[in-house]
């Protein structure tokens, strides 16, 4: 399978982050390994931009953080969803299906001319 462009990915990020969370509490690999199993391998998360969007839906009290343990044993921090960001990733949802579904409309085009 083709993987993702990465600039669509960076665009969709928090989206996708939000979505993981939306579930259950995760660390940020397993956050990572979610995306790649749920688009069989077309998406997939670099530390290097993870962590750092972490760190701002955090800031900006999308998400929340405790320390935990890791089913490997290891000290993790786990982050979940808070209301705000339960209202960020309806917005979200709703603005990439808009998307979607123009960009569904002009690959049609020919169909509608």
């Amino acid at each position: 399978m083709e993987k993702v462009r990465k600039e669509l990915l960076q665009g969709t990020l928090d989206l996708l982050i939000l979505k993981s969370l939306s579930t259950a509490s995760l660390h940020g690999w397993d956050i990572a390994k979610r995306i790649a199993l749920v688009s069989k391998d077309r998406l997939s998360l670099k530390q290097g931009s993870l962590y750092p969007a972490l760190h701002r839906l955090e800031g900006r009290g999308w998400i929340e953080a405790e320390w935990g343990v890791s089913d490997a044993g290891r000290s993790a921090k786990f982050y979940k969803l808070t209301p705000m960001g339960l209202t960020q990733l309806t917005t979200e949802t709703e603005h990439w299906q808009s998307f979607a579904a123009a960009m569904a409309s002009v690959l049609r085009m020919e169909e509608l001319l």
